[in-house]
């Protein structure tokens, strides 16, 4: 798997560096989300109680492409990723992203069956497709930051896990990757 990583290691690091995360969340949101602005509030107060009902419409609103068709490859996509099928996952989410380029979903479910496979460097052109579509995709940081930490790069990890900790900040495994890289970083002097 080491040489899988090293292989893409310098192309995620290009494609990451030229593209911070604060350039992510300039770009404008699809207009089907841009009535999910009250929904990200709620879910970013970590003390408002509807909290996982705002996430709840937020995901199931990022599940819907508009499209019968293009929702049925997203439930094939998502359905062979749990079945442990990448390669199945990957046919049917690059049929998806080849007919329904402006769906974010879409983007986001081929990027995690690539680093599922092992491609951390098309997983990474995948995230950056999907934050340029929906820059408030705590999902896609937090895997962008999965990859970051795996490939040794911890901090640019530790800023994709705190900008989707910022956007949703009930997610325990991502506020876990921030304290523990956190306490790596305080025990570095300069």
């Amino acid at each position: 798997m080491w040489h899988v990583i090293n292989r893409y290691k310098y192309a995620v690091t290009a494609l990451c560096v030229g593209f911070s995360l604060a350039a992510m969340a300039a770009f404008p949101s699809r207009a089907e989300t841009d009535g999910l602005a009250p929904y990200f509030k709620e879910l970013a107060d970590p003390n408002d109680p509807g909290w996982s009902r705002a996430e709840a419409d937020i995901r199931r609103a990022w599940s819907r492409s508009g499209s019968p068709a293009m929702d049925l490859l997203l439930k094939r996509g998502e359905s062979a990723l749990d079945d442990g099928d990448t390669e199945a996952a990957i046919e049917h989410f690059t049929a998806l992203v080849d007919h329904a380029p402006d769906f974010a979903e879409g983007w986001n479910g081929r990027a995690t069956a690539y680093f599922m496979a092992g491609l951390y460097g098309p997983a990474a052109s995948d995230i950056a497709h999907v934050l340029k579509l929906e820059p408030r995709h705590w999902g896609a940081l937090a895997g962008l930051g999965t990859m970051l930490e795996e490939m040794g790069d911890d901090s640019r990890a530790l800023k994709a896990y705190q900008a989707s900790f910022a956007l949703n900040p009930h997610q325990q495994d991502v506020k876990d990757a921030i304290a523990r890289l956190d306490k790596t970083h305080q025990g570095t002097a300069l």
